[in-house]
């Protein structure tokens, strides 16, 4: 895919979002950690609905490592993964509390030091907390990014380099939030939707679907 093809599928998304941003629920930098820590191989909906009930009851390193595991699952226990979430939530405080003065640090190193917390998860804390450039690759931007031809790669590290060095510093900041929804909304996994998606022209899919038939 060439360069001028690249900006238009961006300028395009920019122009039907242009301030897009995570759909978890979250105030503090701390309260997104918790919940993108939560959301891994789970829905958004879905930890929205734990954390609802979670934050106004605790919602500082502090008050959650009061908690303590026993007491903090009964409230994420619909959310998949729940008892090692848990456990990996408390240390994460402990951490939080004894090496950061309870905040969130501001740093790839400090955070991917975290339990539980990986390169795309400390991606989006830096990129939605904090303002940072960069872009999370999970599953939907992966095949999005495949599949259009935008940047593809074998794994998610690669496809996480393509888009740093493929991307318009301008839609940087947002890129990760547009191809997120664009994945999740649109492209699909089992059936894009090819006929009602703003940037099928400039894709490179070559198997788009077509309209469905009424009642399909």
């Amino acid at each position: 895919m060439n360069p001028t093809k690249r900006r238009e599928i961006f300028e395009r998304l920019r122009q039907a979002n242009p301030t897009p941003t995570t759909e978890l629920e979250y105030t503090t930098p701390f309260e997104l950690l918790i919940a993108v820590l939560l959301s891994a191989q789970a829905t958004d909906v879905s930890v929205n609905k734990a954390t609802r009930k979670l934050y106004p009851v605790a919602n500082t390193p502090e008050a959650i490592f009061r908690m303590g595991v026993d007491q903090l699952m009964p409230y994420i226990q619909t959310i998949g993964l729940y008892r090692t979430k848990a456990k990996n939530v408390i240390e994460t405080c402990r951490i939080l509390i004894e090496q950061h003065g309870g905040e969130v640090p501001e740093s790839r190193e400090a955070l991917e030091a975290l339990p539980g917390v990986g390169r795309k998860t400390a991606n989006v804390v830096l990129n939605t907390a904090f303002g940072h450039p960069t872009i999370a690759v999970d599953t939907h931007i992966f095949r999005v990014s495949n599949r259009t031809g935008l940047a593809p790669g074998k794994d998610v590290d690669e496809v996480e380099r393509k888009l740093i060095k493929f991307v318009a510093p301008e839609f940087r900041q947002d890129a990760h939030h547009w191809l997120i929804l664009h994945g999740r909304y649109t492209c699909i996994a089992r059936k894009p939707q090819c006929w009602n998606c703003i940037i099928a022209d400039l894709c490179e899919f070559k198997q788009k679907t077509p309209l469905p038939a009424k009642g399909v």
